[in-house]
């Protein structure tokens, strides 16, 4: 009898790997069928994953695309989570940057000063 390659259920893996902070908001993800593995949309978190495995999900704004390197035996620091994974995502562009302050807004008190002694002098 040939032993089977080692398998994690999708919602604690992906606690482990740290893209959700509680196994609960990873089960939730997967019951809502916001997670693909291997390109099928899964609906049971109880749903195996071993090495090789891709899976896609939604994180914030951006597609997330992972291919599962290893499972992990617990929920581990940062470095550790990453080492779990291989982010296949594509890189995307920078945000544009916020717009710069033009010197508009709020007057300072320079420039109130002046304010006052215009209107002053538009009363006389």
């Amino acid at each position: 009898m040939s032993e089977a390659s080692p398998k994690l259920r999708i919602d604690k893996w992906l606690w482990h790997a740290r893209f959700f902070k509680t196994r609960s908001l990873a089960a939730k993800q997967v019951s809502a069928g916001h997670v693909r593995l291997n390109g099928i949309k899964t609906l049971k978190p109880a749903q195996n994953v071993g090495p090789g495995d891709v899976l896609t999900f939604a994180q914030g704004k951006v597609i997330r695309v992972v291919e599962v390197v290893a499972l992990g035996e617990r929920r581990g620091p940062a470095p550790e989570a990453q080492t779990l994974y291989l982010d296949r995502t594509e890189k995307r562009e920078k945000p544009p940057a916020n717009p710069k302050y033009e010197g508009k807004g709020r007057p300072d008190k320079k420039e109130r000063r002046a304010l006052d002694l215009s209107r002053k002098n538009d009363l006389l």
